[in-house]
């Protein structure tokens, strides 16, 4: 059964539209699961996942791995209208291109479909979007990071950024800062392979809470929380993008054009009560929402 829908595509607001054809535009959508989520048998795996699998000999990059083609599966499934039972789901692969990145095939075929991937502690994150959109994703959690760190990897704007900020605060904002370059990095689809420092990264609305006594971020003006940033590429090229918190760790969406704020993929109650009952606890079921 090949997909009919395609929910997702449309034209990105700098884009001209064809004759005859209604611009409406590009969105990325998003979804977040956790290690729980993934079922213990790999029946949604297709031969070559199972084949890439079983070479990885270390335990936790053998569940990095499944949880980060689990997510993806999960979301290109409800973002296209796919089936979602296990058998189902081994027809959606996902390979690594060249560069590293995920790239989608659907029935042994390529797809016109386009992901982004981030795993940490035990939270995978998913962006989706045409091909031909640039966009990228990346979690990170809230930690200390040293002053080695800082200098080596952040720009004179963002270390000013960095040494205003409270100590209470500065570990989520260099998380925050991080995240957006990984991001754009990813977008760019060379990962760390560019120095880290031609990426400039600014938060909308961080400026607004040095200026407080008590600094509270400005309420968010869409359900997820999302709040805006922007990724300054050296050679000319801006991202926008998005962010958020929740459960102690930070996760960013860039991309350029800069695109609305992103919408989560809903997946379907009927393919959640199907993994409910065949493989998990129902009390750690759709953690990844909330």
């Amino acid at each position: 059964m090949q997909p009919t829908r395609k929910p997702w595509v449309g034209i990105a607001e700098n884009e001209q539209a064809p004759e005859g054809r209604k611009k409406i535009p590009v969105n990325i959508y998003w979804l977040e699961q956790i290690e729980p989520d993934v079922p213990a048998t790999n029946q949604w795996l297709c031969a070559n996942e199972i084949s890439r699998l079983s070479a990885m000999r270390i335990p936790k990059r053998r569940a990095d791995w499944r949880l980060g083609r689990w997510t993806a599966k999960q979301a290109l499934a409800a973002c296209l209208n796919l089936p979602a039972d296990l058998p189902a789901l081994a027809n959606i692969e996902i390979r690594a291109a060249i560069s590293g990145a995920p790239e989608v095939v659907l029935y042994n075929q390529p797809a016109d479909i386009a992901i982004s991937l981030s795993h940490r502690a035990g939270t995978a994150l998913c962006t989706v979007a045409p091909v031909g959109a640039t966009f990228g994703c990346d979690l990170e959690l809230i930690e200390p990071r040293s002053d080695a760190f800082v200098a080596d990897y952040f720009t004179v704007d963002e270390k000013t950024i960095i040494h205003r900020t409270s100590d209470e605060e500065r570990a989520l904002l260099m998380a925050l800062l991080w995240s957006g370059k990984e991001s754009a990095l990813k977008a760019l689809r060379v990962g760390l392979r560019l120095d880290t420092i031609c990426m400039c990264v600014s938060l909308i609305d961080w400026p607004q809470r040095l200026a407080e006594r008590e600094p509270i971020l400005p309420e968010a003006t869409n359900h997820d929380a999302w709040r805006p940033l922007q990724v300054r590429y050296s050679v000319g090229q801006v991202f926008g993008g998005w962010w958020r918190l929740q459960n102690g760790l930070v996760r960013t969406v860039v991309s350029n054009p800069p695109l609305p704020t992103p919408l989560r993929a809903a997946i379907s109650t009927l393919a959640r009560n199907r993994y409910n009952s065949a493989f998990l606890d129902v009390g750690q079921l759709s953690k990844f929402a909330h």
